[in-house]
């Protein structure tokens, strides 16, 4: 899938682990982490709304675009 999820690289950089990004958002700890392991099929905009506010960022630092040709050529 050409999304890549980078929520993992933002709660690092913010220092928040999975357990208390759940509890800041509202989100079970399954669901959340299906989201970090980019294995999520969709995201709500109103989750996104809630994990940029606690993460103190922008949908772009979590989510990105790359084309099928963009990652073979970056292996």
């Amino acid at each position: 899938m050409p999304i890549i999820v980078n929520l993992d690289v933002m709660m690092a950089k913010r220092k928040i682990s999975l357990n208390e990004l759940s509890e800041r958002v509202d989100l079970t700890l399954s669901n959340l982490s299906i989201l970090k392991t980019g294995k999520a099929k969709a995201i709500r905009f109103s989750t996104l709304e809630s994990i940029c506010k606690a993460l103190d960022c922008q949908p772009a630092d979590i989510l990105e675009y790359r084309s099928e040709e963009e990652k073979t050529t970056d292996r």
